[in-house]
């Protein structure tokens, strides 16, 4: 984890707004199984999964670019 700690989106290695990429890099979970439990939620939610990704992709701020990436 390099990002000292806190939840940054990754929109270098997401596919729609880099919310199960960036909670992949902050848990040091393979992206393959966040984005897995995220369908599954969804499919099996009520609704709220959809809306908290919605909240994190506003609310969260995304990752910094540096030259070594």
């Amino acid at each position: 984890m390099t990002n000292n700690g806190r939840f940054q989106l990754d929109k270098s290695a997401g596919k729609i707004a880099g919310v199960c990429a960036g909670i992949a890099n902050h848990t040091g979970i393979d992206v393959l199984w966040v984005r897995v439990a995220a369908v599954a939620a969804t499919l099996l939610g009520s609704g709220l999964p959809i809306i908290g990704y919605l909240v994190i992709a506003v609310l969260a701020q995304p990752k910094s670019q540096s030259l070594a990436d």
